[in-house]
């Protein structure tokens, strides 16, 4: 902002939350990649810059390949639809949760009411 120049600043909060389950499962945590998320818009919201994207690695399909969030997968229940081929996915519940999230936030930054 300083040099002047318009940058665009995305988050990738699915990207780098990877662990390996006891039972051998590549997998990554919701909570963790919420708060990734929310830190990327407590971050914007201090610098008074824009959040201009979010990339998420997501499936509409009801797997259980990312642990938490409003679906309760864990760590034993990832066994049930486990289908990734490569990167564990967010589901649709999951996906639809962090939405909800980044639209609640996006209200704020604009003044209006919550959702």
């Amino acid at each position: 902002q300083r040099e002047g120049k318009a940058v665009v600043w995305i988050s990738d909060p699915v990207h780098g939350n990877t662990r390996k389950t006891e039972n051998g499962f590549k997998t990554r945590d919701f909570d963790n990649i919420r708060s990734e998320l929310r830190a990327f818009f407590d971050v914007h919201d201090e610098m008074g810059s824009h959040p201009g994207g979010v990339h998420l690695e997501l499936t509409g399909e009801d797997v259980t390949e990312c642990t938490g969030g409003v679906s309760a997968v864990t760590d034993d229940t990832l066994r049930h639809r486990y289908n990734t081929a490569c990167d564990p996915r967010l589901n649709g519940s999951q996906a639809l949760e962090l939405a909800f999230l980044i639209a609640e936030r996006m209200r704020l930054r604009t003044g209006l009411p919550p959702l």
